[in-house]
């Protein structure tokens, strides 16, 4: 069987199975199996498959007919400016949640030091994004899950950033840090009643704890707020992700926490994502 041939055919199924882009996904899983680049092998389409080749294929094809995500399958996702090592521990990067970098950034000045508290690191790709862009900086990230941990350090190790972040396995609530110029968090922030309802990808394959905000959402996004007025310098900055539609109650949860709203950002989609503001 030639490439060609086993894309339109895989492609097909991946349609029926209501998978949204079902003629890429096909091409990268090929490109996976094969080592190829995705242009090599649509430049090489008339090409035959070997056996241990279309093997690696169908194994990685089976779990995303099955709605598994490509990022589980290829082990790696790409955020902001580099690759990141993820598994089903920890959420899937989003390129939503990059505006959480692009506002921390247009903060912290290139040549200054900065301390920085990531609440809920998982794969760690919003710190380490930062961490990079900004070499005098330093970070610590927190998260409950020890394999989510594992994962935050791998990636550090490949961008070379071991040395300038500290790792704590520990529940918000139990954190005792020092002070930090800043916080950035991206916390489950989706209702207990709405998890259920989310698309088949997400609700049986990413980890519930980094979705579930509790019954109205706020759990996790209060816990926050709280924790961030705490561990933040005076004049220091927060920068928290949240759900499209969580504004309102999200300005008040900070100002009854002693913070000045600074402004808020959208995502791609033109909604409401990040909010930013400032510890009195």
């Amino acid at each position: 069987m030639n490439y060609q041939t086993l894309l339109n055919k895989s492609a097909l199924i991946l349609k029926k199975n209501s998978i949204k882009s079902p003629v890429l996904d096909c091409e990268i899983l090929l490109s996976y199996a094969l080592g190829f680049t995705r242009e090599e092998v649509l430049l090489n389409l008339t090409n035959k498959l070997k056996i241990s080749e279309l093997k690696k294929f169908n194994t990685n094809f089976k779990k995303r007919k099955k709605m598994e995500p490509m990022a589980y399958i290829l082990g790696k996702k790409e955020f902001w400016k580099s690759n990141f090592v993820v598994n089903k521990k920890v959420l899937i990067p989003r390129p939503d949640s990059e505006i959480l970098v692009e506002e921390s950034l247009s903060l912290l000045k290139k040549e200054k030091y900065y301390n920085i508290l990531d609440i809920g690191i998982g794969s760690g790709c919003i710190l380490i994004s930062i961490l990079k862009d900004r070499k005098k900086c330093v970070g610590t990230g927190i998260d409950i899950s020890h394999e989510a941990l594992r994962v935050a350090k791998i990636n550090a190790k490949i961008q070379n950033l071991e040395n300038r972040i500290k790792f704590i396995h520990s529940d918000i609530d139990k954190f005792l840090g020092s002070k930090y110029d800043m916080v950035v968090s991206n916390p489950p922030y989706i209702s207990s009643s709405n998890v259920n309802g989310l698309s088949e990808d997400i609700k049986f394959y990413e980890p519930k704890l980094a979705l579930n905000g509790g019954p109205d959402g706020y759990s996790k996004i209060k816990k926050v707020i709280k924790k961030s007025s705490k561990l933040l310098k005076n004049r220091g900055k927060l920068i928290l992700e949240i759900g499209f539609n969580q504004l309102t109650g999200t300005i008040k949860i900070l100002q009854e926490n002693g913070f000045y709203i600074n402004k808020y950002s959208k995502d791609l989609a033109g909604k409401i994502r990040c909010v930013i503001s400032t510890k009195l």
